[in-house]
């Protein structure tokens, strides 16, 4: 078990670097472009094996060992937060012009103002597109899930659990209110990404 949380750890925090990647470029291109080229995040974590919380979170409905593989998923949330905050650091250091922190700052301010209801139901949404993108890359080696599933919620305004740690962190930002909305967002990822296992399960379809 505990060589199972340290390659969590370790290959969650990779994801959380990546993710802190995807993240700066779209908040200095913004608008398509940035959604689009977010995916690179995705992509790469897909690709190399990186474990991200909103992309493991719905395998737990079909897991058969419930009780070691839903723990990992606090230690996959752990590692994406030390991901995502060296990468918000590092990305800050190379950034002379303060454009990140400031396009971050701004960001922040406006999701700080979203209620409880906007912030849960907007991330649910994002677990179901992160939930499609991961598995039509796992069961069709396609990346078309991730192409459009990626830029298909930034452009909707929905939260990215991990993703928005990434922003704050770039925002410098680390109010109570902060963590209160990091909470809300992973648990509304969290249910968007268990809905459609759950609704298969209750079908009487199993795992392909």
């Amino acid at each position: 078990m505990l060589s199972r949380v340290r390659q969590s750890v370790a290959l969650a925090t990779a994801a959380g670097v990546m993710i802190g990647i995807g993240g700066t470029v779209n908040l200095k291109l913004g608008g398509l472009e940035g959604a689009v080229l977010f995916a690179v995040a995705l992509l790469t974590i897909c690709m190399l094996g990186l474990h991200l919380f909103t992309g493991k979170v719905g395998a737990v409905v079909y897991s058969e060992n419930k009780k070691q593989d839903a723990p990992l998923l606090l230690t996959c949330i752990l590692g994406n937060m030390l991901g995502t905050f060296l990468s918000s650091v590092i990305c800050n250091l190379a950034d002379t012009s303060g454009v990140i922190y400031q396009a971050a700052r701004t960001m922040c301010e406006g999701k700080l103002l979203r209620s409880v209801p906007s912030i849960l139901a907007s991330a649910f949404m994002c677990g179901i597109l992160m939930y499609v993108a991961v598995t039509i890359f796992a069961r069709k080696t396609s990346i078309s899930g991730i192409i459009f599933c990626v830029p298909v919620f930034i452009l909707s305004g929905y939260e990215h659990s991990i993703a928005d740690m990434y922003y704050f962190f770039a925002a410098k930002m680390f109010y109570p209110e902060v963590w209160l909305f990091l909470a809300l967002a992973i648990a509304g990822n969290a249910l968007g990404g268990c809905f459609i296992p759950l609704m298969k399960k209750l079908a009487g379809e199993v795992k392909d």
